[in-house]
């Protein structure tokens, strides 16, 4: 096994988090850049939304497929193929010179994207020991973090130097240079145990788990806060290039440092759900999000940027005890409930744009606040029905 503070644990380490780094940058690295396309392709803002939400949408159904292939075929080859997609579609993307090739490449390059997520704690899982694992993953956690807000801040200035086309190339070049440094430094499975791919038990697998009450109501909570959450910085984008702000899209990219509070969030998550059941933490969560929503219907720019950082934190924490809870809940299969719970997380990030849309083609921004309000009153509903749920189990034990 991999201890902690070896020079296998620092290789493996930095070559998961480069990975994650890399994999979060190329994902989000269209988000700033939306208003610009808008004008490029004379779109809506919902037609040029998906040119990002489709990314994540073919990210999060390629994790049913990842997770199965890589116990039948092992964690570091699909992983190594998985990053070599991801540089080559990439770079792909530079070429592209029309909105229906954007999107089909943009599909594929989701595609590849999910291989990381899919197999990253699975690797640690079987070849580090139990204390070099929970801190590899608290490094792993940071990395995707930093990944989301590096790639959005660094495609936003690098569209002001040169086309917006141009900011493929540097993601693409490094994604190149990441897939080779990975190769380089993470270390072979050795604990590896190949299983047969079955379809019939990953759907019974699945099924089984959709059918317990705690782990779907997570699911949703999980889908439908990212749901509105991503979302409303891809509509807040196209507020801040509107008059009276008229931001750059480098400008527009600086509001994902928001992100950082998330950091916080998520650290303080299991402080939280010792102190209280993590139901009413993900509830707390949400009342969060809810009040720095609200602030951001003032005009004032400090006052939009501090609503963003206080619906992060609130997001994050949520996000962080949902994601603890199912695999605290889940009687059998964890890797595949804890995967499940990340498709229904990517699928509520690709669609809620459609969802949110209709209110800021009739209300502008207050409608997107509006909106989002219903949205979060009805997962907060759902958090206190999960929590009554958890109470009656345990008194019924």
């Amino acid at each position: 096994m991999i201890e902690k503070n070896t020079p296998a644990f620092y290789a493996a380490s930095f070559a998961l988090c480069l990975a994650a780094v890399f994999v979060f940058a190329n994902l989000h690295m269209l988000q700033p850049l939306l208003p610009l396309l808008s004008h490029e392709f004379q779109l809506t803002p919902l037609q040029t939304s998906w040119s990002y939400a489709i990314g994540t949408l073919a990210l999060g159904l390629s994790l049913l497929v990842y997770g199965a292939l890589s116990d039948a075929y092992g964690r570091r080859t699909l992983l190594l193929w998985s990053l070599a997609g991801m540089a080559l579609s990439t770079l792909a993307l530079t070429q592209v010179e029309s909105y229906h090739s954007l999107l089909i490449l943009r599909a594929l390059q989701g595609f590849c994207l999910g291989g990381l997520p899919a197999i990253a704690i699975a690797y640690m899982g079987e070849e580090f020991s139990k204390t070099a694992m929970v801190v590899a993953v608290g490094y792993y956690i940071s990395a995707n973090s930093l990944g989301g807000i590096s790639g959005r801040l660094l495609s936003g200035w690098f569209a002001e130097l040169n086309h917006w086309q141009w900011v493929f190339w540097p993601m693409g070049l490094g994604s190149v240079l990441c897939t080779y440094l990975v190769w380089r430094y993470l270390p072979k499975s050795s604990y590896f145990q190949k299983q047969p791919f079955e379809l019939k038990q990953a759907m019974s697998d699945n099924w089984f788990h959709l059918r317990q009450k705690t782990l779907l109501l997570t699911y949703l909570i999980g889908g439908l806060n990212f749901f509105i959450f991503l979302n409303q910085y891809t509509f807040v984008a196209f507020r801040l290039a509107e008059a009276p702000y008229f931001l750059s899209s480098g400008w527009i990219g600086l509001l994902f440092v928001t992100y950082l509070t998330g950091t916080v969030g998520s650290a303080l998550s299991g402080k939280v759900g010792q102190k209280i059941h993590p139901a009413l933490g993900m509830a707390l969560g949400i009342m969060i999000m809810m009040l720095g929503t609200v602030l951001t219907l003032y005009d004032a720019l400090p006052l939009i940027v501090s609503g963003f950082f206080i619906s992060a934190f609130g997001f994050f924490l949520c996000h962080s005890l949902a994601s603890g809870w199912v695999n605290q809940q889940a009687i059998k299969a964890k890797a595949s409930a804890s995967a499940l719970y990340l498709v229904f997380y990517y699928v509520g990030a690709s669609s809620g744009g459609l969802y949110l849309s209709p209110f800021w083609q009739h209300w502008g921004w207050n409608g997107v606040v509006l909106g989002s309000l219903f949205m979060f009153t009805l997962t907060l509903l759902l958090s206190l029905w999960l929590n009554r749920s958890a109470i009656k189990s345990v008194v019924s034990t």
